[in-house]
């Protein structure tokens, strides 16, 4: 009777891996093409300004949230009354946040000494809330692994957000533009996911509920804003310590990084809770279904980023011209780091689905803790922002080990198995990258750098898979080809 049910849920797994990539490509093509126009209009300064303002409302996201999205996934019956109880709480919480973040808006612009920020900020904030409409309706579509819905909402908003914000660039309303696509795509995510969910909140209210899920949720909260708070700490810093040509620098170099790994990252993001969930509490398969979903990810993101690394001078002058040159040197190293997120994302992923939260939590706030310490030493022996980003990346790749730690401890997930994971993959594209390096180093016309790099470096890389006899590459190009590969 198992083997049915384990079909059902592999293909259900495989095809939201399918739909993630669909998704999180066309979200990262869309990115790019928006993010490439806007870059060739806009000024570091511009970028400078909104990115200040980018923690506070990642802050505000998580409490609107609240963690209980993530509990609603885990939680194996769900009922009406429980939706309905997180859709009204997230509705308040935002309210308020947005009340608050009204009226300290004017100490936000004293303490980046940047008065534009005080009606920026107002405005900006905006987008928060109108997200809190759609958390509900998007956990629905999550739990039950609907990418493909997913997918064509994400796609939709962005496409329209970023005309938006094209258009108010070229009619010269600069930061106002970057904003403002924000909150139109959040608004577009909400009004598309309410029609594609069919659900509907009533005025029954009752929170017994989210008195039910504040023992686990409360745990994702903290996590949430301590992650907010890891991922915003140059802004954060730069913004107090550099000008805002720095920060706008940083930030765009940032962007590149996050647009690459976000693909990967989605697409563990969306598969990998739901099915461990799903999976039960049978450790023999929750080792199998980990050990595959980590050999995807891997055969995924170490190409995919340190391809990136490797092509990012060239990338950057072509796409948004060499005014944004600076940013490419800082692009390589935060690529490197890139390649490890998709991996520690499948890891606490795991922790999540176990019901773990307080181990997920502990392990967010002591990696935020010595990021922050490192950066604040770093600033006080004069060190610049380029040591802060080395810092950075070499805490993400180690703290891959201590993810490792505790899912091992959990689900009994051996040392020796992932390193027979994750060591193929990365020595292969690590070798693949300086392999292209050096037949490529020649070459004078920027253009034909580019593209000879990126294709030479995909043919050595699966090419060196398929002499290896890499059973996820021929299992990925099977399932693509809709047949069994033996």
């Amino acid at each position: 009777m198992s083997k049915p049910i384990n079909d059902s849920l592999k293909d259900k797994a495989a095809k939201g891996f399918l739909w993630g990539a669909l998704n999180n490509g066309a979200m990262q093509v869309l990115n790019a093409v928006f993010g490439i126009i806007l870059a060739r209009i806009l000024s570091q300064d511009d970028y400078g300004l909104v990115g200040m303002l980018t923690v506070f409302t990642a802050i505000a996201g998580s409490l609107q949230d609240s963690g209980f999205v993530s509990a609603l996934v885990n939680r194996r019956d769900v009922t009406h009354a429980d939706f309905n109880s997180v859709f009204w709480f997230n509705i308040g919480v935002s309210a308020c946040m947005y009340v608050i973040f009204f009226l300290c808006a004017p100490w936000v612009a004293d303490f980046y000494h940047e008065p534009l920020l005080t009606d920026l900020f107002r405005y900006y904030s905006l987008g928060f809330f109108a997200a809190s409409f759609s958390i509900v309706p998007r956990a629905i579509l999550f739990k039950q692994l609907k990418q493909k819905e997913l997918a064509q909402v994400t796609v939709l908003a962005l496409l329209v957000s970023g005309i938006v914000g094209v258009i108010m660039a070229l009619n010269e309303m600069a930061y106002w533009g970057i904003a403002t696509q924000g909150i139109v795509y959040t608004a577009t995510i909400s009004l598309l996911s309410w029609i594609i969910s069919g659900w509907r909140p009533s005025t029954c209210i009752t929170f017994r509920p989210i008195r039910e899920m504040i023992g686990f949720s409360s745990k994702m909260l903290v996590t949430s804003i301590f992650t907010q708070i890891n991922n915003n700490i140059f802004s954060i810093v730069l913004g107090k310590f550099y000008t805002k040509n720095e920060v706008g620098t940083y930030n765009q170099a940032n962007k590149w990084n996050i647009m690459g790994s976000s693909m990967i990252t989605g697409m563990v993001q969306g598969v990998a809770q739901p099915t461990f969930v799903q999976v039960g509490d049978d450790n023999v398969r929750l080792c199998r279904a980990f050990s595959k979903m980590l050999r995807f990810t891997c055969f995924v993101s170490f190409p995919a980023m340190l391809g990136l690394a490797l092509v990012a001078p060239e990338f950057i002058v072509i796409l948004i011209t060499d005014k944004w040159l600076p940013s490419a040197e800082m692009m390589r190293i935060l690529c490197v780091g890139g390649a490890f997120l998709p991996i520690s994302t499948l890891y606490f992923n795991m922790i999540i689905s176990q019901g773990r939260s307080s181990i997920y939590m502990w392990n967010i706030i002591c990696q935020g803790m010595l990021l922050l310490l490192t950066v604040i030493a770093i600033h006080w022996l004069k060190g610049g922002i380029r040591e802060m980003v080395i810092a950075n990346v070499v805490i993400i790749v180690l703290w891959t080990g201590i993810w490792h730690w505790f899912v091992r401890s959990l689900i009994g997930f051996r040392t020796r198995q992932a390193l027979r994971d994750i060591l193929p993959f990365l020595t292969i594209a690590a070798l693949t990258m300086v392999a292209t390096y050096f037949l490529t180093e020649g070459f004078g016309n920027i253009y034909l750098l580019l593209f000879s790099r990126i294709a030479i470096a995909a043919v050595i890389y699966v090419t060196a898979l398929w002499i290896f006899g890499a059973k996820i590459l021929r299992e990925s190009l099977g399932f693509l080809l809709k047949r069994k590969v033996s």
